[in-house]
């Protein structure tokens, strides 16, 4: 072999070598929050739909949607900021509000009707816009978009998540537990 394609051969070795390492600098282990955040309570944000119930007052009472300004338009005192909040701060917020000159003693319950859904990307059979179950998995919802495609990395996905007001993206393994609104990246393996 001549000395111009020895010196050819390197270079290429040199770059397929830094084209590997400098695709493995994009990596972003989750941060500290990110695994704390699926312990805390369930917080509010656009797209949630919400069953609220007036105790005996059937004309309050119904299922409601976080609007995408973080609002819930609620009956006799309008819209209510939902965003950021847990269910028992809202019941308080809109009990409140129903005391100033609308109901002596309310009793508002909340739950959660349609949680907003997850979003599924990359490496998997179909992606696209999922509806969230508590308790979902990475895992569990790359099964709910088909399954992994050949060319997945199969043990660990990237997951973006607002936290605090803020979007935040971190790699984590398949087990980890997912939130309402989260995206979930694949990617596609090396080798």
């Amino acid at each position: 072999m001549s000395t111009a394609a020895s010196i050819r051969t390197r270079a290429f070795a040199v770059a397929i070598l830094s084209a590997l390492v400098g695709g493995c600098t994009n990596y972003q282990p989750a941060p500290k929050g990110f695994s704390e955040a699926t312990i805390q309570p369930y917080r509010l944000d656009s797209g949630d739909r919400l069953r609220i119930n007036v105790f005996e007052q059937p004309s309050l009472s119904g299922t409601y949607t976080v609007d995408q300004a973080g609002y819930v338009a609620f009956p006799l005192v309008g819209a209510v900021p939902s965003r950021g909040h847990t269910l028992p701060e809202l019941e308080g917020m809109i009990a409140a509000k129903l005391r100033e000159g609308f109901l002596k003693d309310p009793d508002v319950t909340i739950e959660v009707d349609r949680y907003r859904s997850v979003f599924i990307m990359g490496e998997v059979g179909q992606a696209g816009q999922y509806a969230y179950v508590p308790g979902m998995t990475v895992q569990n919802a790359i099964a709910v978009a088909g399954g992994f495609t050949p060319r997945a990395n199969q043990s660990s996905a990237d997951i973006t998540r607002k936290l605090n007001g803020r979007i935040i993206t971190g790699r984590v393994p398949i087990t980890d537990p997912v939130l309402a609104g989260d995206t979930i990246y694949v990617r596609e393996r090396l080798f």
